[in-house]
């Protein structure tokens, strides 16, 4: 009986790591001044990307994982395939910022404008702000790659549908 949690907490581990096609983790909805949203903890740099945020309304956030820097995204749109969407992005670290994205199959996109950069924002994250578009040709999980020029990387993975 003493195992008893040491088994529940090992089965709640092997499944929080085991890809899911049917349920995916609960949405973090944020009103026009975000709220900081849960997430999981950054993995090794070896380790496989996170797991995909599931976003369900028209302004919603979610914090990536990094190397030398942190990443936040702030999503204007409902991610769907096919269909413009707005990303405004935070990172810490230095250097001009570049984004590509791998999806469903191996597909890879990069913005169809910016990022470009922002001066001015009421969003109060860490690090630089940038603005991006993006058309996702795919449903599926995408991850977002951000690399700084000088230093930081980071991702973060989403669900489009």
């Amino acid at each position: 009986m003493r195992r008893l949690p040491f088994v529940i907490v090992l089965l709640l581990a092997v499944a929080a790591c085991t890809p899911d096609r049917v349920a995916q983790p609960a949405a973090t909805k944020t009103s026009a001044a975000p709220a900081a949203s849960k997430t999981s903890a950054a993995p090794a740099a070896s380790a496989a990307p996170a797991p995909c945020h599931s976003m369900a309304g028209t302004v919603d956030e979610a914090q990536g994982t990094g190397r030398e820097a942190t990443l936040w995204a702030l999503f204007f749109n409902p991610l769907r395939p096919n269909t413009e969407i707005k990303v405004v992005w935070r990172m810490t670290g230095a250097g001009d910022l570049s984004m590509r994205a791998t999806g469903p199959g191996g597909a890879s996109v990069t913005p169809v404008w910016g990022p470009e950069p922002h001066l001015d924002s009421t969003w109060h994250k860490p690090g630089d702000e940038w603005g991006t578009g993006w058309v996702f040709p795919a449903a599926g999980c995408w991850t977002v790659h951000a690399t700084r020029t000088e230093s930081g990387a980071g991702e973060l993975s989403f669900w489009v549908r």
